[in-house]
């Protein structure tokens, strides 16, 4: 069930080292990704699968909250193609991005993967390094980079429901 997995997920900042991440399991978290609902569909969103541990190691040099892929398997790079949003799309990759993000994240835990979301976009400085990391030209923008990997420490459910933070209008 989907609440299950969305009291299950929690960011993993501790992975097992070099445990393996299959190609079909990424390819599985990209799926998941791809299904979220982006404005007017536009689907703007590219994804870079960084398994390379010389990159890995660069992005923790940019990145100061990315320690974590010093034993993190892979990371996934969320990026957002400008020139595919126009019109009433125009604007809204962060609000597509970070659906895909989470779909990302949700299915990760049915995988029994931990996962942890940095944020890149809006800080520019981060941007214009992971454009210069990856080579990607100015109209796309690196949303946020996510740490995949076999967790290890334990993920357990948890609960936030906060009721003063709910206004009911009737």
């Amino acid at each position: 069930m989907i609440i299950k997995a969305i009291k299950d997920r929690k960011s993993i900042r501790n992975y097992v080292p070099k445990a393996n991440v299959s190609e079909a399991q990424i390819k599985e978290l990209l799926e998941a990704a791809m299904l979220a609902p982006s404005a007017c569909n536009s689907r703007p969103w590219e994804f870079i699968v960084v398994q390379n541990r010389e990159k890995l190691e660069a992005i923790t040099k940019i990145h100061p909250y990315t320690q974590m892929l010093t034993t993190a398997s892979c990371a996934i790079v969320v990026c957002a193609d400008l020139n595919l949003q126009s019109g009433v799309s125009e604007g809204f990759f962060p609000q597509d991005c970070g659906a895909a993000t989470q779909n990302i994240l949700l299915q990760a835990v049915e995988l029994g993967l931990g996962t942890c979301w940095c944020g890149i976009y809006p800080k520019e400085d981060k941007v214009r390094a992971f454009r210069s990391l990856f080579e990607l030209s100015v109209n796309v923008v690196p949303f946020c980079v996510i740490a995949v990997g076999v967790p290890a420490e334990e993920i357990g459910s948890r609960g936030f429901y906060e009721e003063t933070k709910v206004k009911w209008v009737k």
